[in-house]
């Protein structure tokens, strides 16, 4: 996929606030999405913060559970709609590379010691104005500084793929993409070998708002800059 803000020179600069969102598998819908603040972005990575206590939007079932509370049988077939909450714990950065088929978030425990690297395997990310959306595929890897790692979620892909959420094409497409993650992280490319890990947030960014039209479509205005 083209990106084809950036084709255009078109780049956000440091302490934009941007909309990170996901769109709903199967659907068009946006279901997630969280306002985050750009850390950089350039013709390699779109580097994305994702701030403590932000307001954010998650998908949530009808019976008041969260998905991942739900057996995994009906995850993904009972009803569901969304709900405005919090961002809870620490921050994240999220790291995403133009046509890459997934996402590289770093996650740090309290007093910024750094735990692991999440590999969110999911559609090459487009842009909007002011919005940054992709579409997630289930199936994520986890990174150790030793740089061991293991496969996530792997029942919710099986699952996925039983209630017709992908066709068995777009499965094998992020099998492929899976294999693809792992020989960067064999490799240590980039952005596991960037440094990454020792990067802090602005302290003057604010945490971002949620606008209303969260889930506007792409020809609505830009979130403005902080």
């Amino acid at each position: 996929m083209t990106d084809t803000r950036a084709s255009e020179g078109q780049y956000w600069a440091p302490g934009t606030q941007i909309l990170w969102r996901y769109r709903e598998n199967a659907g068009e819908s946006i279901h997630i999405c969280r306002p985050v603040t750009v850390a950089r972005d350039d013709a390699d990575v779109l580097a994305l913060w994702l701030s403590p206590g932000t307001p954010c939007v998650r998908p949530v079932l009808l019976n008041g559970r969260l998905p991942y509370e739900e057996p995994l049988a009906s995850r993904y077939t009972a009803p569901r709609t969304v709900k405005r909450v919090p961002w809870s714990g620490n921050g994240i950065l999220s790291l995403m590379r133009p046509g890459e088929p997934w996402s590289v978030w770093l996650w740090w425990a309290d007093g910024w010691r750094f735990k692991s690297w999440y590999v969110n395997l999911e559609s090459p990310y487009s842009r909007g104005p002011g919005t940054v959306d992709s579409e997630d595929h289930f199936l994520d890897i986890d990174v150790f500084p030793d740089r061991t790692w293991r496969w996530r979620d792997e029942d919710e892909f099986a699952q996925a793929r039983q209630d017709r959420l992908m066709d068995a094409d777009q499965a094998g497409t992020v099998e492929e993409a899976g294999r693809k993650a792992l020989a960067s992280i064999a490799a240590w490319a980039s952005p596991f070998s960037d440094g990454w890990e020792d990067w802090r947030p602005d302290p003057a960014w604010p945490v971002p708002e949620l606008p209303g039209d969260w889930d506007r479509i792409a020809s609505a205005p830009p979130v403005p800059s902080a």
